[in-house]
């Protein structure tokens, strides 16, 4: 163990940093699983429940009826799914086919959907028929290598009556499919005993997932995650929550899987874990809050738009949300406010921040699962996960403690690179002189004398206005303090005098309101005039937010042509 880490003094009772990390491949968590927990439940879709044994089965028998189609070591399999069971079946069974998965994001428009399948290589792609899947999808048939889609039969997946009742009241959601012939069917692939040929995997260097970036610049950019990544991810994790006890407690899952943080947080993690995974096909602000009331969940990963959203529900207190302890929050900045308001609201439960980037995995620094929780903080590093702050302007000095620089990470969930991309690689990977690759994040941070990690911002989102540099995330902050706010957006607008200015987007808490006068003399105490947005826009819809929930400052921006 390397004393010199300051985290070290604060690492959480019964965690230790130096945690031993063999290279394994990511199917064996469901190995293990599935050997120790065969009865536990394991995935409750609407209502139709799974146990551990029964997901591996259909694993491994979708792994054989991959096999049987010539798929061997390496070949690229696009996840073309909503949350549901045959995600986390296909996953796994791909992988155990020697495969590696291609995670498509279903809301892609057809441009960034054909560059992933074209830029991947992928031959197959797998998904559902449902109408707004299927009418994408076949549009790609031919671009790159795709020739194959395996279709998953939706109403196979919901429990009695649903599956008779879907296609008749959600008959305009299912697939008009005239040509069943043109498909291979998930059905079909996995009648058979499941004796599939086990690939010969070497974890450090196989890849096992193809994530791609969130693309806010140009396309997006694959991930190379390598089995020994991702398991070591979900072993970090599971060694941090060590209050999670294996086959004893329940996820909610309505952060999309296809996400590289549901990926991990909810679905690998639950795999290691044997818990129950409780998933929903989407974020439904009611659905949620009655999935919670009804099936009482003990974990809930999620974006803090979410834990927002909850807070600011009209009806809240209709619903029993007591069952919830570890709420963990990441893909955004946790506004301060908004994790005391929810813990305030649910008494016993703790929103736990981390951070982690597509880049790792993802998860790299998480606060403790106990009262030793910093607000504002991201945490301290995962096991064997080392942060360094360094200075962005020379890429190598480390900054004294205290002082910002770009948060750099190394460990055993950094990526391998980026696929086909060796310059956009060599971008943000470095060898250190010890030998170790060192991954730049491009958020800029700051670590405290316990070793604690706090992000500032984005280098990219910083505003620099009459050579001051504003970090939106400090204004948000802030801004968020004020009762009536709802969510905000704080971004830089171009300007030919200042160079830059400082825009807020807002939206009220519903029976409440501010204006801009008020608003402005609330901040002044609180921030640098140089701070305070000259420009202040209220709205009365919900701000811009991605697929996984958070809010996007990307969509604001592009609102206003810029």
């Amino acid at each position: 163990m390397n004393k010199q880490y300051l985290w070290l003094s604060q690492y959480p009772e019964g965690v230790s940093w130096d945690l031993p990390i063999a290279a394994t491949p990511v199917f064996s968590l469901l190995e293990a699983t599935a050997r120790d927990f065969p009865q536990a439940p394991a995935f409750d879709f609407l209502g139709k429940k799974y146990n551990w044994g029964q997901i591996h089965v259909l694993a491994s028998r979708f792994a054989k009826g991959l096999q049987a189609q010539g798929v061997s070591k390496g070949t690229k399999i696009g996840l073309f799914l909503p949350n549901s069971p045959y995600f986390l079946i296909a996953y796994y069974g791909v992988l155990m086919a020697g495969g590696t998965v291609v995670n498509l994001n279903p809301l892609y428009a057809d441009a960034e959907l054909k560059h992933l399948i074209e830029d991947s290589e992928a031959e197959i792609v797998v998904t559902a028929d449902l109408e707004l899947l299927v009418s994408k999808i076949e549009k790609m048939r031919g671009a790159g290598k795709l020739q194959t889609i395996i279709i998953c039969r939706f109403t196979d997946a919901l429990a009695f009556p649903k599956n008779i009742l879907f296609p008749i009241l959600k008959s305009k959601e299912m697939a008009k499919i005239k040509d069943k012939s043109q498909y291979l069917w998930f059905h079909d692939l996995t009648h058979n005993d499941g004796v599939y040929a086990a690939p010969v995997i070497d974890p450090v260097n196989d890849i096992a997932v193809l994530q791609y970036t969130g693309g806010t610049t140009g396309f997006p950019k694959g991930a190379m995650l390598t089995h020994m990544n991702i398991y070591a991810n979900a072993v970090q994790a599971q060694a941090w929550f060590r209050q999670v006890k294996r086959g004893e407690h329940k996820m909610l899952g309505v952060l999309p899987f296809f996400h590289v943080f549901a990926m991990t947080a909810v679905m690998n993690f639950s795999v290691a874990n044997a818990l129950e995974i409780i998933a929903l096909p989407r974020f439904n602000l009611k659905q949620t809050l009655q999935t919670i009331h009804k099936k009482r969940p003990h974990l809930f990963p999620a974006v803090p738009a979410i834990y927002n959203a909850i807070n600011n529900a009209p009806d809240l207190k209709k619903y029993d949300l007591s069952s919830l302890k570890f709420c963990l929050s990441g893909g955004a900045p946790l506004p301060v406010e908004v994790k005391k308001r929810f813990e305030t609201l649910n008494p016993g439960c703790l929103v736990i921040e981390g951070y982690g980037l597509t880049e790792s995995s993802p998860v790299v620094c998480v606060n403790a699962a106990s009262d030793q929780n910093k607000a504002g903080s991201i945490g301290l590093p995962l096991p064997r996960t080392i942060v360094e702050i360094i200075d962005p302007a020379d890429k190598t000095t480390m900054m004294s403690l205290g002082e910002r620089g770009e948060l750099c990470v190394r460990g055993p969930q950094v990526m391998k690179g980026y696929w086909k991309n060796e310059a956009a690689s060599d971008d943000v990977l470095r060898v250190t002189s010890d030998g170790d690759v060192r991954l730049y994040t491009g958020d800029v941070a700051v670590m405290d004398a316990d070793g604690y990690v706090f992000i500032v911002d984005r280098i990219k989102d910083m505003i620099i206005t009459n050579g001051y540099k504003v970090y939106p995330r400090n204004v948000e902050e802030v801004i968020y303090k004020h009762e009536a706010v709802e969510e905000c957006i704080v971004a830089g607008l171009k300007d030919p005098q200042r160079g830059e200015i400082v825009k807020v987007w807002i939206k009220c808490r519903e029976g409440q309101s501010v204006d801009e006068a008020g608003l402005r003399d609330f901040l002044k105490d609180k921030i640098s005039p140089m701070e305070i947005p000259r420009k202040f826009e209220f709205r009365t819809e919900p701000l811009p937010k991605t697929m996984i929930g958070k809010l996007s400052r990307k969509d604001v921006l592009a609102q206003e042509k810029i």
